[in-house]
């Protein structure tokens, strides 16, 4: 699939404009898209990264990375998933940057998905849903997880977000309503963000293909 990556991460440029601040994701295609954004850096004025890892990227192409506090509202925003349903709604947080993906894409006019087509799903949750817990509550969140879906829930070991927070990955999903399964999650006290992005979906799907196909 890397090169289906890979076309997918060329396809989204044409969404980048000069001049642009671009908000940019994390994860193995948005890798291909920050090199493509690197063979002219100056064509946009810089980069929202939504993680350390992407941020070290961008910069090794000469691309400077800007605090969302002080570029205001973004134009685009461009970034991987791990799922994606007919609807546009996906899964994020593979890569345990979920938090910062979902406040970019919120603060985004236009939030472009690249993915491969093994990511193309027609119900969510074949990928463990990945939720972002504050440490302390990690158990306490499993608990009320467990109560809530009937799913099981399984703390990441080893991993700590760029926020300092733990990943529980829930297995056994069947999401037939991401929106409501979004917000009810969201409410649980010590989750700081769901790796679900159905309030906010995608606007632009892009599946890596010869060609590349955009819905």
């Amino acid at each position: 699939m890397t090169e289906a990556k890979r076309l997918a991460a060329e396809k989204a440029m044409s969404y980048v404009e000069d001049g642009m601040i671009v908000g940019v994701g994390t994860g193995s295609t948005v890798a291909y898209f920050i090199d493509a954004l690197g063979r002219d850096p100056e064509r946009i004025r810089g980069a929202v990264s939504s993680s350390e890892q992407s941020t070290e990227r961008l910069r090794r192409h000469g691309i400077e990375v800007l605090d969302l506090n002080a570029t205001g509202p973004l134009a685009l925003y461009v970034d991987g998933a791990d799922e994606c349903d007919g609807a546009k709604r996906l899964i994020k947080g593979g890569g345990a940057a979920l938090t910062r993906e979902k406040i970019i894409a919120e603060a985004s006019q236009r939030f472009v998905c690249i993915i491969d087509p093994s990511k193309e799903v027609d119900v969510l949750g074949r990928f463990p849903l990945p939720v972002e817990v504050v440490p302390m509550a990690r158990s306490l969140v499993a608990r009320k997880i467990v109560a809530l879906t009937g799913a099981q829930p399984v703390w990441r070991e080893g991993v700590v977000t760029d926020n300092g927070n733990l990943i529980l990955d829930i297995h056994g999903l069947r999401i037939t309503d991401p929106v409501a399964l979004e917000s009810a999650i969201n409410q649980i006290p010590g989750v700081v963000s769901v790796g679900l992005f159905a309030r906010r979906p995608a606007d632009v799907v892009i599946v890596g293909g010869e060609p590349p196909t955009v819905r």
